[in-house]
C-alpha cells in the first residue's frame, strides 16, 4: 500500500513538474520623429544642453511596466546640425530619454534611416550601441547584419526573432558598405527562413508601408502582411502612414497585424497625426513535458495624444489618454482640450469600427485621485518659493490637514506618475517634506 501511494505521488508530481506556464508582455508604440518645433522646445540656453523629460513624463510608467518596449525611431542620430523635417537629425539626448523611459528595441529601417548618409546611418548605429538599446533594420555592413540578424530579443523565458524592412529611402542612396533592410519578398522570405531556424518562440516583422495619412491599408500592405504570416511570422507590426490604422488578431490562426500605430511623438498638428496608438501582446508560452507552445493571450490597445503648448516657448508632452479626459491642468485651454477630444473620438470611432478582437485596454476609473501636499508653516506662497515644476503641475490654494498647512500640486490619476511628480519635487525644490495625499 505504501509503495503504491509513493508511485501515485510520484506520478502527479511528475505531471505536474512536466507542465508550466511564462508569459511576456509587449509593448509597440508607432514613430518616434523629431520636427524642428520639438527641438527647439527640448533646447535649454543657459545650460546649452537638451532634455526630453518631461516629454516622457506622463508616458514613461506606462512604457516602463511592459516586458519588452519596442518603437520606430524615424530621425537619425546624425549628429550637429539638428534639424526636423525634411532630412532628420535629433539630439542624442532623445535616443538617452528613450531608454531611461522604457524601451528596450528600436526598429530603423524607415524612409528617413539615411537622412544625413552614410555618416547619419553609422552613428545612429553606434549611439544606440553605446546606450544598449538593441536595434535593427539598419546595419554598417553585410558582415554586421549576417552576425545580428534576425535580431533575437529574450526576457522570461520567451525568445523573439524580429525583422525590420522599409519601402524605400526616400530616393536618397544607401552608401556602400552599409545596408537598409527594403521591402522585397525575396529577401524576406529568406530572411523568415533564418528566423525559423532561430528556433525562437515567435517571430516579429516591423514593416514601413502604405499612404501617408489614409487610415486605411492598402492591397500592398495586405499582400505583404500575407506573405510574412504564411512564412512564420506571428506579429506583423507596421509604420510610416503617422496615423493610426486598424489592428486584427486572428485568434484561429493564432496572428496578429497593427497596420499602423500613428506618431507616438511628432511635432505635426493637423488632425489625425497628432497622436497614436500603443499596442500591448501578451504571449504566453506552455511547456507540456518536452514540447513548447507559445500563443498569443491578450491584445489590446492604448490612445495616446502629442500635446503642444501654447506661447512663444512651446513645449510637447506626450498624455496618455485614459489619463487625461477629465483634465483641465496640464490642458489648460479650450483650444487643447477640443484638440485632444477629437483625436480621441476619430481613433476610437475607427479602431471600435475595423478593429479585429483587440479592444482598447480597460483600466479602473478612479472615483480619486492623488495631489502632492506641499508643508508650510504660513499661509504665503511666493514666485521664489516654487518653479516651473511646480507651474507645471498647477498649484491649488492650501488647505489644513492633520494641522499641517498645505497647497496642493496636481491631480494625477496615476498613483504612479504621482510618485514620479513627488521625486521630481524633492529633487528640484525646497520642498524636501513633499507628499502625496489621496483626494475624493
Amino acid at each position: 500500500m505504501r509503495l503504491a501511494a509513493l508511485l501515485y505521488l510520484l506520478f502527479h508530481f511528475t505531471a505536474a513538474a512536466g507542465q508550466d506556464t511564462t508569459r511576456l508582455t509587449l509593448l509597440f508604440t508607432g514613430d518616434v520623429m523629431q520636427h524642428d518645433s520639438q527641438i527647439a522646445a527640448t533646447y535649454d540656453p543657459v545650460t546649452k544642453e537638451y532634455s526630453y523629460e518631461s516629454c516622457f513624463r506622463y508616458i514613461s510608467p506606462i512604457l516602463q511596466s511592459a516586458d519588452i518596449t519596442i518603437g520606430n525611431l524615424e530621425v537619425t542620430l546624425g549628429g550637429t546640425p539638428y534639424k526636423g523635417y525634411p532630412q532628420f537629425s535629433a539630439p542624442d539626448q532623445l535616443a538617452a530619454q528613450l531608454k531611461l523611459s522604457g524601451f528596450d528595441v528600436l526598429v530603423t529601417a524607415n524612409n528617413h534611416c539615411v537622412d544625413r548618409g552614410k555618416k547619419g546611418l553609422e552613428r545612429t548605429i553606434s549611439v544606440l550601441d553605446t546606450l544598449g538599446l538593441l536595434h535593427t533594420g539598419t546595419f554598417v555592413d553585410s558582415v554586421s547584419r549576417r552576425l545580428s540578424y534576425p535580431l533575437i530579443v529574450e526576457k522570461n523565458g520567451i525568445t523573439l526573432s524580429v525583422l525590420n524592412y522599409t519601402y524605400g529611402t526616400n530616393g536618397i542612396p544607401v552608401s556602400l558598405p552599409n545596408v537598409v533592410n527594403l521591402i522585397d519578398t525575396v529577401l524576406i522570405k529568406n530572411d523568415l527562413t533564418l528566423a525559423k531556424n532561430q528556433k525562437t518562440d515567435a517571430i516579429i516583422v516591423f514593416m514601413h508601408w502604405g499612404n501617408e495619412y489614409q487610415s486605411l491599408p492598402n492591397l500592398f500592405q495586405k499582400k505583404i502582411a500575407e506573405l510574412c504570416f504564411r512564412e512564420g511570422a506571428k506579429l506583423v507590426i507596421g509604420a510610416h502612414p503617422h496615423v493610426v490604422q486598424p489592428m486584427e488578431w486572428n485568434k484561429e490562426k493564432d496572428r496578429l497585424i497593427a497596420y499602423s500605430l500613428g506618431n507616438f511623438v511628432s511635432g505635426q498638428r493637423p488632425r489625425y497625426r497628432d497622436g497614436g496608438a500603443t499596442l500591448w501582446v501578451e504571449l504566453e508560452k506552455v511547456r507540456s513535458d518536452s514540447m513548447y507552445t507559445t500563443s498569443i493571450k491578450q491584445a489590446q490597445y492604448e490612445l495616446q495624444w502629442i500635446h503642444k503648448t501654447a506661447g512663444p516657448k512651446s513645449q510637447f508632452y506626450i498624455l496618455p489618454v485614459h489619463q487625461f479626459e477629465n483634465d483641465t491642468v496640464v490642458l489648460n485651454t479650450k483650444i487643447a482640450r477640443a484638440a485632444f477630444n477629437i483625436f480621441k473620438e476619430d481613433s476610437r470611432a475607427l479602431l471600435t469600427k475595423h478593429n479585429n478582437n483587440i479592444p482598447e485596454r480597460s483600466r479602473e476609473i478612479n472615483e480619486t485621485w492623488f495631489s502632492i501636499c506641499l508643508v508650510k508653516t504660513d499661509a504665503s506662497m511666493t514666485a521664489i518659493e516654487t518653479n516651473k515644476v511646480i507651474e507645471f503641475y498647477g498649484l491649488e490654494p492650501q488647505i489644513d490637514l492633520e494641522g499641517k498647512k498645505c497647497w496642493l500640486v496636481g491631480k494625477f490619476f496615476d498613483e504612479e506618475i504621482a510618485i514620479k511628480a513627488l521625486a521630481e519635487i524633492k529633487e528640484q525644490t525646497i520642498y524636501k517634506e513633499a507628499f502625496i495625499i489621496q483626494r475624493p
